[in-house]
């Protein structure tokens, strides 16, 4: 938050529970931190009357939880809720107008995004799924591709490698884009024998640049040519993988 100064030290001896994210804050300076960095989060489980009688009885903020009561319960912008927490607001400013401008499914799809990036990989998977459920012209082929690659990623994470390998079958089958076939033929043998894994690659008609490109990733995790894969050093591959795949997407 460049050229933001915040004068208020006063820290809670009761920190608020913020839901979204399963965490304790204890300062008018974490709000501003996980509001700034969290946009797609703020909903009406934060802007509540607990939030007001904290900001008003632990932090001595009675003015503030004043300028946010009006809006508890009511669908309100971003603007009229963040305005009163933010001294300075012009960096806020612009990722909010941003924000506006975007549609109800991008909104939604950030959000998951949001819950992934803080390891809330149920609630993620949760939101994608009401998205991919939707039929909406906002969720096109190219979002669902990344919405279902996303949904695996959590699903991993969660040690559900069959609904995670479901998952990256359904993005590579949306626009068979070769990132997200990488991802996928990496998660299927992860949770395949060799033998398993080589029919696959033939019943999909892997080419051999694809074969040999996924092959060297792997081969760098086998000490051993018949070697299984650790399921610590998958998660690894699967990582990488995932920030090339969001570098080259932009999602």
């Amino acid at each position: 938050m460049s050229g933001y100064i915040l004068c208020q030290v006063k820290k809670a001896e009761k920190p608020f529970y913020i839901e979204n994210i399963s965490t304790n804050i204890y300062s008018i300076e974490e709000l501003c931190y996980y509001l700034y960095n969290n946009l797609y989060l703020v909903d009406s489980s934060l802007i509540s009357n607990q939030l007001c009688t904290w900001l008003e009885e632990e932090l001595d903020l009675p003015k503030l939880a004043a300028k946010l009561k009006p809006f508890i319960g009511k669908e309100a912008g971003l603007e009229e809720i963040l305005y009163p927490v933010f001294k300075e607001i012009r960096t806020l400013n612009g990722r909010i107008e941003r924000r506006n401008s975007e549609s109800e499914e991008i909104r939604e799809k950030q959000k998951g995004d949001a819950l992934m990036e803080n390891r809330m990989y149920v609630n993620a998977i949760r939101v994608y799924q009401k998205l991919l459920e939707k039929e909406s012209k906002d969720v096109s082929g190219e979002m669902r591709e990344r919405i279902f690659h996303n949904q695996g990623c959590a699903y991993s994470y969660l040690f559900q490698m069959d609904k995670a390998l479901d998952c990256f079958f359904m993005a590579w089958r949306e626009n068979r884009s070769e990132k997200a076939l990488k991802v996928y033929l990496l998660a299927y043998r992860s949770i395949h024998s060799q033998e398993e894994f080589e029919k696959r690659l033939e019943e999909l008609k892997v080419e051999e640049t694809v074969k040999e490109e996924v092959a060297g990733r792997l081969e760098k995790f086998l000490s051993l040519p018949e070697q299984k894969i650790a399921s610590g050093e998958t998660d690894r591959i699967l990582e990488n993988l995932t920030r090339e795949y969001h570098r080259s997407t932009g999602s």
